[in-house]
């Protein structure tokens, strides 16, 4: 396909959705005042399942969080982006410090799920009593995910996510151009593990977007911004083109070559026959 040599790798909250889904459903569930009640005392990660058992407490049922999530804010044309981007043969990845039942719910609710070839996200799931429980995507009660970067938060790095991708695209016979869009501090990491030839659309306004404006010169990757759903429409189909374009330029080139050297050997002179020396023999295969 068209774009089988792109890797699209999105950020979720605010990113591909228009908020944070767990501010989202702990607001519209009426559970701020606790949420922000708990927050001083404890990790985000265990802080949204404490939330989730206070909810089910009150009554909440697993689907009423679900009808929650299908109201969370999209655009449209980020819809339309990531399903033509996916027609096109782009590779598309998440990479979020949400979880797994939000995100899960929420593309499915709008035909996106099967878009994507991988979520790389905090685990969220309803268990034997019908309970969300949601758990860090590392877990930090028992060691350091190892990233000194303060943007990082202990439950998750994505540069060490992003590394892991990179090292399984890297087994591919096709070389793969990487586009990564984010918002948050926590896509900073991610950033600076893109090379020469990948780009970042971080979100004009947001906290990546001011980290990548202060620190530039550590960013390899082109930086190309966006700051609503038509931009984020727009910029990922004007790289899509131009990696496509690249690729075809680099393709006509390497054929180009061959071709060159098909004709040099056509031109070459054959040496004399004489008898059976002209050639080396060919050797024999034993059965």
């Amino acid at each position: 396909m068209a774009a089988a040599g792109i890797v699209v790798i999105f950020d979720f909250d605010k990113t591909i959705i228009d908020c944070d889904s767990d501010n989202w459903v702990v607001d519209e569930l009426g559970a701020t005042e606790l949420f922000n009640q708990l927050l001083p005392t404890m990790p985000w990660n265990s802080l949204m399942d404490r939330m989730m058992k206070e909810l089910h407490s009150q009554g909440i049922r697993i689907e009423d969080i679900a009808t929650v999530l299908k109201r969370s804010p999209i655009h449209p044309r980020i819809i339309e982006a990531i399903k033509s981007a996916h027609a096109l043969g782009c590779d598309l990845k998440i990479v979020s410090d949400a979880n797994t039942f939000f995100i899960e719910t929420i593309l499915e609710h709008h035909g996106l799920k099967e878009c994507f070839s991988e979520i790389n996200t905090n685990p969220g799931f309803v268990d034997e009593q019908g309970r969300l429980r949601i758990f860090p995507h590392h877990d930090f009660t028992k060691s350091s995910h190892g990233c000194q970067h303060s943007s990082c938060p202990p439950n998750m790095c994505k540069g060490i996510v992003i590394e892991r991708i990179q090292a399984s695209l890297s087994m591919e016979d096709q070389k793969k151009t990487i586009i990564y869009l984010g918002d948050g501090l926590g896509d900073f990491c991610p950033t600076l593990k893109l090379g020469d030839g990948d780009y970042v659309m971080p979100r004009k306004g947001f906290p990546v977007w001011d980290l990548i404006c202060n620190k530039r010169k550590l960013v390899n990757a082109e930086i190309c911004e966006w700051s609503d759903g038509e931009e984020f429409e727009n910029v990922l189909f004007h790289l899509i083109s131009r990696i496509i374009s690249i690729d075809r330029k680099n393709t006509s080139a390497k054929m180009g070559q061959l071709y060159s050297v098909d004709c040099k050997l056509e031109t070459m002179p054959l040496p004399v026959a004489t008898g059976h020396e002209a050639f080396p023999q060919a050797l024999s295969v034993l059965h």
